[in-house]
């Protein structure tokens, strides 16, 4: 591999870590609170909505259809490798073509899930929350986050 492709390979991979995890070189101060309340507070930012939030909760009302055709899928792909092995057993030797159909299928169930799974699950999918009697959107955050809010542990709710 050249050179130039290893370097653009590493920049990029570090570049999607780096903005994936919130890093950053120079740290904000962090919101500091009394010794008395520190175990019992959590930090919380606004949620600014995305297109790809919007999109997933879009995509929720349709989470169990997606889970049941999975499965059919799933049980179909089982059906396959299995029927691919019979035959092979039955003739008693090793015929690579009757794995051609359940290989392709396994590989395409697989990237199907994979996106699926980017769509439905995004980054704030996991950090949201709800703030008591709070309107608006939060999402859990560090301290030293830009627009950072210490709240009490006991009102936020998943």
């Amino acid at each position: 591999m050249k050179p130039t492709m290893l370097f653009a390979i590493v920049a990029l991979t570090a570049i999607v870590l780096v903005s994936s995890f919130g890093l950053q070189l120079a740290p904000n101060d962090a919101i500091v609170v009394a010794p008395d309340v520190v175990g019992n507070v959590l930090y919380v930012c606004p949620g600014a909505s995305t297109f790809w939030d919007s999109f997933s909760a879009a995509l929720q009302p349709f989470q169990r259809y997606m889970i049941i055709g999975l499965f059919f899928v799933l049980m179909l792909l089982l059906f396959s490798w299995g029927w691919a092995l019979y035959q092979n057993l039955l003739s008693d030797s090793f015929k690579r073509d009757s794995f051609k159909k359940p290989w392709q299928l396994t590989k395409w169930l697989f990237w199907v899930c994979v996106i699926v799974t980017i769509f439905v699950m995004t980054p704030n999918y996991f950090r949201s929350v709800h703030i008591g009697n709070t309107p608006g959107e939060w999402v859990l955050c560090d301290s030293d986050t830009p627009g950072a809010r210490a709240v009490y542990a006991d009102t936020v709710t998943p």
